[in-house]
């Protein structure tokens, strides 16, 4: 039931300790939610411009610090009940745009190179917005953020991934928008919310679909859930990704010499190059991991998993790429060739075309660490 792997040290590596060498590392993120991102301040004012007055406070630095300690619950379901006060201020066509555009710049402007921003179009109906007037709202505020950067003359590729949240029945109708919309920017897509008690299979039609119509699609599971959920999503839903899968190592045993044994599931996971879409932070917040210094990424990474670095939700998690790629610099001493091996991971996995994916790995990601080192 096991490889008998041994884990190997990391190799030593020039540091990344620099906040400035880490902010201008080029960076690939796979796993961030619109709706996770926000600006403070832009909650604040859109709450007052569109009438919504279920705020805890409307001071923003004091905003900002609620969110991220409400987040602070060791609990998925507790986390996701801040969402109820973003979307909330994300109801209209002119919301969606702003922050679609403020989160390209963010990214931007923390050396984000290539991102994939997600989120749930069903979400933000409560004000009569159909299906496709949320998804070409957004695109609107994506392209109007590139090219704000563009002016700076910096540039950012974004591509996006429609989630359908699994405790509603809608996957199938948001998995037919992704397809629809996939000439327009739509990368792919995704199913989000709640795993206990709702898992992939639950969804079996929309994926299905989607492979029946060559769509890529990620899955959120083995974040608050464990083996099952992600030995669904990839053996009974067909996932290109794992959303989190940080629980994988649950099948993951080490003996006190240090040789590591491989369970089926986590073997077949690694062997397949089934990339995992790991947020530290967050998985801290939500209980996934009990630390940072403690996150199983450094085991996964010395083991050879494809693992990439992402943010998740940047405004509950006060984080960014930087910080990210800051905390797992501090608990497992990774330096830029580690830093750089992750972006490489994730642009490998990314859902634009081979060709693409090549050209930014070699003319962008390469050129920039080694101008870094």
């Amino acid at each position: 039931m096991s490889d008998g792997s041994t884990v190997t040290p990391v190799t030593p590596v020039p540091p990344a300790s620099s906040a400035e060498t880490l902010r201008r590392a080029p960076k690939v993120l796979l796993h961030d939610h619109l709706d996770g991102g926000l600006r403070p301040g832009t909650v604040a004012e859109l709450a007052e411009s569109t009438g919504y007055t279920g705020l805890p406070t409307t001071d923003v630095d004091a905003l900002g610090r609620w969110f991220r300690e409400a987040a602070d619950s060791g609990s998925l379901v507790s986390y996701l009940e801040t969402f109820a006060h973003t979307c909330g201020v994300m109801q209209t066509e002119e919301a969606l745009v702003r922050v679609a555009a403020e989160a390209v710049e963010d990214l931007a402007a923390d050396g984000v190179v290539y991102a994939e921003v997600r989120y749930a179009p069903e979400l933000f109906v409560e004000r009569g917005l159909s299906l496709d007037a949320v998804v070409e709202a957004v695109q609107a505020g994506f392209a109007e953020g590139v090219s704000r950067v563009a002016e700076r003359g910096a540039a950012i590729r974004v591509g996006t991934l429609l989630c359908a949240m699994r405790q509603h029945a809608r996957a199938l109708e948001i998995a037919g928008l992704a397809v629809r919309y996939r000439d327009a920017g739509v990368v792919g897509f995704d199913i989000a919310g709640p795993e206990d008690g709702f898992p992939p299979t639950r969804n079996l039609d929309a994926f299905e679909f989607l492979r029946q119509n060559n769509a890529h699609f990620t899955i959120h599971a083995g974040e608050a859930f464990g083996l099952a959920s992600i030995w669904e999503a990839i053996q009974h839903c067909g996932a290109e990704r794992l959303g989190h899968g940080v629980r994988i190592v649950d099948d993951i045993k080490t003996d006190a010499d240090g040789t590591v044994h491989l369970g089926r599931l986590a073997a077949y996971v690694r062997d397949r190059r089934i990339p995992l879409e790991i947020c530290p932070t967050s998985n801290v917040q939500t209980g996934a991991a009990p630390s940072i210094a403690e996150h199983p990424i450094g085991l996964l990474a010395r083991l050879g998993f494809r693992v990439t670095v992402n943010t998740d939700n940047r405004l509950m998690s006060g984080c960014s790429m930087s910080s990210e790629f800051a905390a797992l610099h501090e608990a497992f001493g990774f330096g830029l060739d580690d830093l750089r091996w992750f972006t490489i991971n994730a642009m490998k996995s990314a859902f634009i075309d081979f060709d693409d994916r090549l050209k930014l790995i070699n003319t962008v990601i390469k050129p920039g660490y080694a101008a870094l080192a």
